[in-house]
């Protein structure tokens, strides 16, 4: 029998639908570093846009620009940004009675002065996007408010102007603009140190942090677009039962921040009406650091209403994967350590011992 369609949902999806189209969409260029050219990706498709016959006009940039970005901006219709306090921001309200179709944002996460139009350049766009306006902008990865503390963790900064994750997740499309690692370095290594600057660590060091914040970057993204799914099936009317038996497990330890493993399996637990468990391993030597981050471990997953439960023997993987098979788990997240052993390296970490032995469950893994 076809169920017939519930006039109230059709009401919110006619709604939804109106909305979406009187929006403007919102792309976001996403960088994991300094220097990976996010700014450049930016324009460069701000170009093409324009050459397509889109309107087109830029509303804040970076106070210094590469030579190829400036090359760039000379071919755009650039908004002249307006003084407040001494401070140069966006005038959003010369962009709203320009009224383009497309404007460029750099720096998303710049704060405005006492006075603004908001206090946030993030809610100026978003006042953009209200408008019908559509916005190009970056961001680092490390201006992101949830990722902030951990990003911090890996390379000793810290900031202060962030822009909120459920920002993002307006964004139709992100882009993680991406350069290897070894091209970061080489940039690094020819720049001169200035005045009282520390030199950087080794490169092999440098080149894991690296590695780390690009994967944070990429599951950043991944979460997005996965929002975004979410909201195109609920502006359709279309129901997730494919998903109604999703049992989420994250291992956590007491080595390794999992606030962000956490955070993203409760919300894919509550995506799919699942269940989500939290398990470590019952360790009585650890140092007062460990156990002070196994305890901030353990309250993200309280806070998260995870079942937490604790594991005790010596093979950690098989305890791991027989508490798996007797909860019927479908997922399960664990984190990746950024040190090995020598027998690690020789026979192989828990992750991928884990990832061997997983036989039919799906294994996401984390940066360390």
């Amino acid at each position: 029998m076809t169920k017939r369609p519930d006039p109230e949902q059709l009401l919110r999806q006619l709604q939804a639908e109106e909305q979406y189209a009187r929006r403007g969409r919102l792309k976001v260029f996403l960088g994991y570093a300094s220097g990976v050219g996010k700014s450049l990706r930016m324009l460069d498709e701000a170009r093409r846009r324009k050459a397509r016959g889109e309107d087109v006009v830029v509303g804040a940039t970076q106070p210094k620009g590469s030579p190829e970005v400036e090359a760039l901006l000379e071919r755009m219709e650039v908004i002249p940004l307006r003084t407040l306090e001494g401070v140069p921001v966006m005038n959003v309200a010369a962009i709203l009675r320009r009224h383009p179709q497309v404007c460029v944002v750099d720096g998303l996460a710049y704060d405005n002065p006492p006075g603004g139009f908001h206090a946030k350049r993030w809610q100026d766009v978003e006042e953009l996007l209200a408008s019908g306006v559509s916005v190009l902008a970056s961001v680092n990865l490390q201006y992101i408010e949830e990722c902030r503390e951990q990003v911090g963790r890996i390379t000793g900064k810290r900031v202060t102007e962030t822009v909120p994750k459920d920002f993002l997740k307006f964004a139709e499309e992100i882009e993680v603009v991406d350069a290897p690692p070894e091209m970061l370095l080489e940039r690094a290594s020819a720049a001169p140190l200035r005045a009282g600057e520390a030199s950087p660590g080794s490169a092999v060091a440098q080149g894991q942090l690296l590695s780390q914040l690009r994967e944070m970057a990429l599951l950043l993204a991944a979460d997005v677009v996965d929002y975004q799914l979410e909201v195109y099936l609920r502006r359709h009317g279309i129901e997730q039962l494919w998903g109604t038996h999703e049992r989420i497990l994250v291992w956590v330890n007491a080595h390794t921040d999992a606030a962000m493993m956490v955070a993203s399996g409760k919300r894919n637990a509550d995506r799919f009406q699942g269940e989500l468990f939290v398990v470590y391993l019952g360790q009585p030597d650890l140092t007062p650091a460990e156990r002070e981050t196994l305890a901030r471990n353990l309250g993200y997953a309280r806070n998260a209403g995870a079942q937490i439960e604790p594991l005790d023997g010596e093979d950690t993987v098989d305890l791991v994967m027989r508490f798996a098979k007797a909860r019927g788990i479908t997922q399960i997240f664990v984190a990746r350590g950024t040190r090995e052993s020598f027998w690690e390296r020789v026979f192989g970490n828990a992750v991928d011992r884990l990832i061997q032995a997983a036989e039919g469950i799906d294994i996401r893994v984390f940066p360390g």
